[in-house]
């Protein structure tokens, strides 16, 4: 066979149908904490991927409790000339031992990793793993299309932009792709490659929906603008509720979560959306996030009416020094206001708050835990500072010159990865102790009580996770499931 490039072979003729096997890795932990967040970015891969022909398969570790000895014997059975693995930056241990193993297994197949994490690391993990022959880097739609028949073909990887990859020893990236600006043009996601009974939470299937792409904010803790671009490129509404109706019909939806980083960025285009759900009368709660500044009473009644029954805001602090520190351009006045005006309308309102960053004092947290208090949200996710690679926070830390975690599994929004010299306290004590107090008993009885699907279901989790943290004997959770909240953009990760 001939070499394409450091270790990637030549395996079959160019225009050929090309066999690739798709994977989400398996969990590394030994009690699987299972989050319902369909992968909708593989999805789109899977999509593009049948558009043009080609035959796959998808193995989603995680939903069916695929563990890497069945996973490298699932791929071995497949066959396939690629493999193209995903990963976060707290899956990146389990995505390597799926590389390797799939190596192992299958030599013949080119192994493919994508994702936020390889995209800002690429260089370490191809100079660091022998078994990974190229990184996409970014938006990998049109890329993995490009890259599949020079892949198995004639090996002309320097021309396909936007991935790096091995020669002579030399890791060598190829130019930036400019991101897809045409959203409309991109497939539907093709859900039929996934289980989605295993995407179903308390009685109903959740399924994601992008209408946007593109973040024009800096925020210093996020990837976003880096991943998919600065500029907000976004599908036309008639083609979003179109895929409503399709998601409702063909697959079973009983709630959508819209997965925009700012839904409603463009207020006008937003409402369109919500008259045409009205309109054709879609019947099908939903949830979006969105910016403080990026919202009026006149949006968020129009996302009501059209049956949004949640909406999230990333508040970020209580105290206007961090919200300046993380580059947030937004004020307590804006979040406050936000909150009020939200839950006045009838929505329920989520809140993602970030503790521990570089300036942070016990003063500044007891200002943020006071807002909270102050704007009663109905959820409250509680993430620790977290410095992923290709923020500004990570950068900020390596000028500090404080000394950050090489355990990537432990970059879960919960667990403090760096030390803060300037913060005497327990971040992990200080979020269960929030926890206990605002997920209370009186919590479970007042959102049990409105009864939204969204609010049942805060009640619901609200409930496994306090007789949970009781240890109560394992049998008493037969039948329930424990759901670990978490975001369910990649931005951050």
């Amino acid at each position: 066979m001939t070499l394409l490039s450091d270790g990637v072979k030549k395996t079959a003729k160019a225009g050929r149908k090309v066999k690739i096997a798709l994977v989400i890795p398996p969990s590394m932990e030994i009690e699987q904490i299972w989050c319902p967040n369909l992968p909708i970015g593989l999805a789109y891969l899977a999509a593009v991927l049948e558009k043009n022909g080609h035959e796959l398969t998808v193995f989603d570790c995680p939903a069916l409790g695929i563990d890497h000895k069945n996973l490298a014997a699932k791929i071995a059975s497949f066959e396939p000339d690629v493999v193209g693995i995903t990963s976060v930056t707290p899956t990146i241990k389990s995505a390597l031992l799926a590389v390797h193993n799939a190596k192992e297994t299958y030599p013949n197949a080119a192994v493919v990793l994508g994702g936020p994490h390889p995209t800002f690391l690429d260089s370490q993990i191809l100079s660091e793993q022998p078994d990974v022959d190229v990184v996409v880097r970014g938006e990998g739609e049109e890329t993995i299309i490009e890259l599949l028949p020079r892949l198995v073909g004639s090996g002309d990887l320097q021309s396909v932009l936007g991935i790096s990859f091995r020669k002579n020893g030399h890791v060598i990236r190829t130019p930036d792709r400019p991101f897809i600006q045409n959203l409309d043009e991109l497939p539907r996601p093709a859900y039929q490659y996934f289980t989605l009974k295993k995407y179903q939470f308390f009685g109903k299937t959740i399924l994601p929906i992008l209408t946007s792409r593109g973040c024009p904010f800096q925020c210093s803790y996020c990837v976003s603008s880096r991943m998919i671009g600065k500029m907000f490129r976004t599908r036309k509404p008639i083609s979003v509720v179109d895929e409503l109706e399709w998601l409702r019909d063909v697959h079973g939806a009983g709630a959508f979560s819209f997965y925009d980083d700012a839904f409603t960025y463009d207020e006008r285009r937003a409402i369109k959306i919500c008259e045409e759900i009205q309109k054709r009368k879609i019947g099908v709660p939903w949830d979006c996030q969105t910016r403080v500044d990026r919202i009026s009473e006149e949006v968020l009644v129009k996302m009501r009416d059209a049956d949004c029954q949640l909406v999230s805001f990333g508040a970020e602090s209580g105290c206007q020094k961090i919200l300046d520190a993380v580059n947030k351009m937004t004020t307590i006045e804006q979040n406050e206001k936000a909150v009020k005006m939200a839950k006045e309308v009838g929505l329920s309102v989520a809140m993602s708050v970030i503790i521990g960053y570089p300036g942070e004092t016990p003063e500044t947290l007891k200002q943020t835990f006071n807002f909270i208090r102050r704007t009663e949200p109905d959820y409250v996710y509680l993430c620790v500072a977290t410095p992923y690679p290709g923020t500004a926070l990570r950068n900020t830390l390596e000028d500090l010159g404080w000394k950050m975690s090489t355990d990537w599994s432990q970059y879960d929004l919960q667990t403090p990865v760096y030390e803060n010299p300037l913060l005497p306290v327990d971040l992990v004590e200080t979020r269960r102790e929030f926890y206990n107090r605002f997920y209370s008993w009186s919590y479970i009885l007042r959102q049990s009580l409105r009864g939204t699907f969204y609010s049942k279901n805060m009640a619901r989790t609200a409930l496994n996770d306090r007789l949970w943290r009781m240890k109560l004997p394992r049998w008493i959770f037969s039948g329930l499931k424990k759901v670990r909240s978490q975001p369910k953009s990649p931005r951050t990760v």
